[in-house]
């Protein structure tokens, strides 16, 4: 005999308060629910910011509010973000630019900054820390959050605390968040993802089964689609098809991820909210616009990743031992050359330096590049600035980079350059000033 359904519970989406049975809520006169016969006992959450970068952008420039818009590199590069609207036309991160243009030629295409958005996610980051120390990130616009234990902390259940959150976060920081709440992490991933955007979904023990019951094997997160037309190979085209094998007969078929599936098959996840990160390395790539077999244009692209590496390994207080030069040739060809230090390090000056003669290993005249990255890896806390011992100049260059991190974080990014630096940008308005003439398709 089945357990009773609980009585449903509705909450208010703007302020979080209890409506029963009227239309409005008595608070604060809003006229949209969200309703569980669970959702005052549920505590694990996934909160995943919508289009994220996008809606940053056209957060700060409201002429782009209602257009499609794409995050990414020029022409030659790929889309790293896609607004709602573009999404309708087939455009989708990942994808060549060329092609996204094809799809959707009215696109506002901007370049976009990380350091925008790795501000920004920060800042709603600490938002989620001040309701739960248990925020588990995955990536710069997503986490999860284990609420249980803190109704007494803020006098309120884990859903009207995550209401709460959602209306703060697009007061506070002007963009939306959907999220999914649940009774494990696999169910509150799912759940964010039915209402988007700005949505607010629930997934109960009571409901779990029946809705897991209708999907295909490919709606479960985490099957790509080899892996699931593998499985409607083996007949198994909805989850209810897996639930008629034992995890047995999946893990002798499928190995470690057809186990996985059968748990999941039935909302099985035991896994907890991790907030310790596992980051693995910090890097930046920049994709050119048209190929580049120079070797000192290559260093002054390579220089500029090296200085966003650098910013971001320092916003995020790690340093590396392994720096990582990463090149795609023209032929679409990608290479990797690494180098091992005895410490770790953190400086543009000195991951420049490391990567400098890999570069130069590579570049022959010949040979064209279409791509250019660096990176850290073998993350640590930073010790301090490494100095060559051969280079008497390294350790006042070390010095001069701290202060102008100083300087610019006071006065903004173009307050101090190197001459590398000032070259690159006098060179960028020239070629800015040249193109006037025309209507510039990309936003810089």
């Amino acid at each position: 005999m089945s357990a009773p359904t609980p009585q449903t519970t509705r909450l208010c989406r703007d302020c979080g308060s209890d409506v029963f049975t009227v239309d409005v809520c008595s608070a604060c006169g809003s006229r949209r629910f969200v309703s569980h016969s669970e959702i005052s006992s549920l505590s694990i959450a996934h909160v995943d910011c919508d289009a994220f970068y996008c809606s940053v952008e056209k957060r700060d420039n409201p002429a782009i509010r209602n257009k499609p818009v794409v995050v990414g590199g020029g022409r030659r590069g790929v889309v790293s973000a896609a607004c709602y609207h573009a999404r309708v036309y087939g455009v989708r991160s990942a994808m060549p630019m060329f092609q996204a243009l094809k799809l959707c030629p009215d696109a506002v295409v901007v370049k976009g900054s990380m350091d925008k958005y790795a501000y920004e996610g920060g800042r709603i980051r600490e938002m989620m820390r001040a309701l739960t120390p248990l925020v588990e990130p995955l990536s710069i616009d997503e986490a999860f959050l284990d609420l249980t234990g803190t109704e007494r902390l803020h006098g309120k259940s884990p859903a009207q605390s995550l209401i709460k959150l959602q209306t703060d976060i697009l007061r506070d920081i002007g963009v939306t968040v959907s999220i999914g709440l649940s009774y494990n992490k696999f169910l509150a991933k799912t759940a964010s993802d039915l209402d988007k955007p700005n949505g607010f979904a629930v997934l109960g023990q009571h409901d779990t089964q029946a809705f897991l019951a209708k999907q295909s094997v490919g709606f479960v997160y985490g099957i790509g689609p080899a892996f699931a037309a593998k499985l409607e190979k083996a007949g198994l085209r909805t989850i209810a098809d897996v639930r008629q094998r034992t995890d047995k007969e999946m893990a002798q078929r499928f190995g470690d991820s057809g186990l996985r599936l059968a748990r999941l098959a039935r909302g099985e996840d035991h896994r907890r909210v991790n907030p310790i990160s596992d980051r693995k390395s910090v890097s930046a790539e920049t994709t050119f616009n048209s190929d580049i077999s120079d070797l000192e244009q290559l260093k002054d692209k390579l220089w500029q990743v090296c200085l966003k590496t650098a910013d971001r390994s320092k916003a995020k207080n790690l340093a590396g031992r392994t720096v990582t030069l990463k090149l795609k040739t023209a032929q679409f060809k990608s290479i990797s050359r690494r180098r091992t230090l005895q410490q770790p390090v953190q400086l543009a000056d000195v991951i420049f330096s490391e990567l400098e003669p890999l570069l130069e290993a590579e570049v022959d005249g010949f040979k064209s590049y279409r791509l250019i990255g660096a990176g850290i890896s073998g993350l640590s806390a930073p010790v301090g600035d490494v100095a060559d011992m051969l280079d008497l100049k390294s350790a006042k260059r070390g010095a001069a980079e701290r202060a102008s991190d100083i300087a610019r974080a006071k006065f903004g990014t173009d307050a101090v350059t190197t001459g590398r630096g000032l070259r690159l940008r006098q060179a960028k308005a020239k070629n800015i000033a040249e193109s006037l003439p025309s209507k510039p398709r990309f936003d810089d």
